[in-house]
This record gives C-alpha cells, structure tokens and sequence, in this order.
C-alpha cells in the first residue's frame, strides 16, 4: 500500500486555466493598461503601447498566464484578436486617438487570419481614429516568413506601422530586420540598462544602419533613471518608454501638451513590393544590365564562396537559396547547409519539391514546376553590414552538368538585394 497522501479533490468553483480562458474570452473580459511612449530630447508624450491584461481576480491576470494557456489549449489567434480589439476599443474616445500612436503587440499566426465578426466595429473605427503601430519579434518572421511578410504589406496599405521588438535580445532580429523593413525598431531593455559589449555594439552598429537607410524611429524600452535615458541617447533612440515617463495605466482622457508620433521616412510606398509575378533574377537584372554569362562550375565556386562569407558572419546573417529543384541538394550540399543552419541566423531554400525542413535547420519551400523561379538559381546572403547576391537563370543547355551555362549578375546593392530575396522568402512554409 502507498504510504503516499492523495491530493485534494479541485474545488468545484475553481476553473482549470484551459476552462478559466475559455470564460475569459467568452465574456470578453480581457481589458488593456496603457504605458507613454516619449520624444526624448523635449520628454513629451507621442503614444501609448497597450498591454493586454485579464480579469484583477483571475488567475490569468498577467499576460505571460494569459498567453501561455492559450499556446497550450490551441487558442492563440483567438486570445490574440480579443487582447487587439481591447486595446483598441480602449483607446478610442482618448487622448490616444491620432496624432499620439498607438503600439499593439501582434501574434504571427493571427497576422493574416480574418477579422472576427464580432470585432468588426471596433477595427473599422480603429483605421478612422487611431495611428496604429503592429509590433512584431523575430519569431514571428523565423515561424511564419511568407505570412507575416503578406501581413506586413496588408497592414501598410491599411495605414499601420510596423515595429520590431525586442531588438538586442537575439542576433537574429538583427538578421531579419531588413526583410520586416520596420518603421520603428525597439530597443529591449537589456540594451539601455545593461553594460557597455561588444554585443550592444554590434547591436548599435546594425540599428544605426538599418535607420540611416530606410528612415525607421528607433525607440528605447526601459528608460526608469536619468542614467538610462542618457544610454539611451548615445545609442541613437529618438523615442523611449519606461517608468521614468509612466507605468502602464488606463487610457488618458486628456491629451498632454507635446508632439506628434512621427511617421518613418520610408524608402518604399506600401505596396511597392515587387509582386509574386516578377523572380529575384527578372527583378535584378532590370536594374543591372550587365548580363554575363557562366558555366555551373563557375557559379558554384561563387555560392560557395557567399556560404563561407555567411559563417564567418555568424548568428547576425541570413542565406537563401533557390536550387532550382531538389536533386540538386546533394549530399556535400546538404551538409554544407545543415552546418549553415548552425552557425547563422536562418536559412532556407527553394525548389521543386523541397519539403518545408529539407535539411535539419534549414527552412525550405516548394516551387511548382511552372514556376519561372525553378529555372533560376539564386543566392543570398543578408546581414547588417554586408549584403550579396548572386541571381541566374538556366540557359537550358543539354549535356554535362558541370558545362550548363547561366545568364547571372553578381551584386552587392543592398537595397536591390533584400528586395529580391524577401520573394524567396515569401516561398518558405510555415513552422509547425
């Protein structure tokens, strides 16, 4: 006989937190508290970021029980769109309305899911009164690339900004930065409270360029002493929030005396990606005319030499691929990448019939026979301070493999070149 005592029997009343959500989001019970966000150099207040909270009683109080019962009981997307429509319905009528912006957290797998009915309303007032700010993380690119990118562009036409969070925290959101293209870029509180690094250098050195290119805010998290405010202003930061400027609160009716949140100074319109139409090398090559033309051998030298220029970058670089279809990934190749995958921040490839994890680490996506992609063969490798590309396209010669010939530019334009590889990445399948 077990000598150990049987636990209490749950109280009838007390809800498991699977059942506790499902009451949350049923009664629609979850409610927003909304935290200042400041222009530095006057300390005037320009926006809000809402954080979501549940009921004061409830054991889902917090947004880390929140959002942790819903991953385990599959209802994300739902608990993302109630925590969205309460953050707006809570700022509508306050001093939160334009010209303050209001910063709302976005989960990838609710990015491009369909309004709820019941939200309707809500959303529609939203775009008439709000200037909306949709902060995402690295995660949500690395989980969901082709989604969130769709996403991103759908939220732009609809007037939105884009944020990246978190930026400090992982090499990767360094790495990413310029496919999500964000209009502000949020320094984590570890970078203005933390020790002088190497890291936060690299870190600076990669957000000062991103901004000086394409005109993103950057805004610092955790300003809470005068010390940390002036990190914050060596760092770059134009923006902040903190507890030095207000803890998280309800909505202000008032509007206090200060500035308008800015708009980015974009280097793209919304929606002048290029569209799915167009492949990396058609869209390359109408900006380069320099055709050259190479045999295989060649350009394998080329791509194995970007792949070793991408280890050397280490954990702050992106390599994507199109290796026209999946016999092409050989063995010497699939080790090269799998070792890739190690070292870097992402890596995918594309092809006819890639399947979504073709090489451990490594994100892949399948091309359709018919697609003019899968008779190209493209490279590249992005990082914050070195970016290359090499794009070609199959001459259709018969014989020896090693003698086929490409049509091929080589090119280094940073702007052209992350442009061209977000449409392999838009190839990549989802994580499961």
């Amino acid at each position: 006989m077990s000598h150990v005592a049987a636990a209490p029997p749950t109280p009838p009343d007390v809800l498991s937190p699977e059942l506790e959500l499902d009451a949350i989001l049923e009664q629609g019970t979850i409610a927003s508290v909304y935290q200042p966000i400041v222009e530095l150099s006057s300390g005037s207040v320009v926006g809000y970021e809402a954080l979501a909270r549940g009921p004061q009683d409830s054991p889902l109080h917090t947004p880390g029980a929140l959002f942790g019962t819903a991953v385990r009981a599959g209802r994300l997307e739902a608990l993302d769109w109630a925590c969205r429509a309460a953050a707006l319905r809570g700022a509508l009528g306050t001093a939160i309305e334009r010209p303050s912006a209001l910063f709302v957290n976005i989960e990838p797998v609710a990015a491009m899911a369909s309004i709820p009915t019941q939200f309707d309303e809500v959303v529609a007032d939203a775009r008439e009164r709000l200037q909306v700010v949709f902060e995402f993380t690295e995660r949500a690119l690395t989980d969901r690339p082709a989604e969130v990118l769709q996403a991103v562009e759908q939220l732009r036409r609809l007037g939105a900004m884009i944020a990246l969070d978190d930026v400090g925290v992982d090499p990767r959101s360094l790495a990413l930065m310029p496919f999500l293209r964000p209009d502000v870029i949020k320094l984590d509180m570890s970078v203005v409270q933390g020790r002088a690094s190497l890291r936060m250098a690299r870190t600076m050195h990669a957000v000062n360029a991103q901004a000086d290119a394409f005109g993103a805010i950057v805004l610092a998290e955790g300003i809470e002493t005068p010390e940390h405010l002036q990190r914050a202003l060596a760092l770059g930061a134009t923006h902040g929030q903190g507890w030095m400027y207000g803890r998280p609160a309800p909505a202000p009716s008032l509007r206090p005396v200060g500035t308008t949140f800015p708009m980015a100074r974009r280097s793209h319109a919304p929606g002048s990606e290029p569209t799915q139409d167009v492949t990396p090398f058609e869209q390359i090559a109408a900006a380069d005319e320099r055709s050259r033309v190479a045999t295989k051998q060649l350009l394998l030298a080329l791509s194995r030499q970007l792949e070793l220029q991408a280890e050397d970058l280490g954990p702050e670089a992106v390599v994507i691929t199109n290796l026209q279809a999946e016999r092409h990934l050989t063995a010497a190749t699939r080790e090269r990448y799998r070792r890739l995958a190690e070292r870097t921040a992402f890596v995918g490839v594309v092809g006819e019939h890639i399947s979504g994890e073709p090489v451990a680490g490594v994100r892949g996506g399948a091309l359709a026979p018919s697609d003019p992609m899968a008779q190209e063969w493209n490279v590249f490798v992005i990082s914050p301070h070195f970016t290359a590309a090499m794009v070609a396209r199959d001459l259709g010669d018969d014989g020896d493999d090693m003698a086929r010939r490409f049509e091929y530019r080589l090119v280094y334009d940073r702007s052209a070149a992350v442009s061209a590889a977000r449409l392999l990445m838009a190839k990549i399948a989802p994580q499961h």
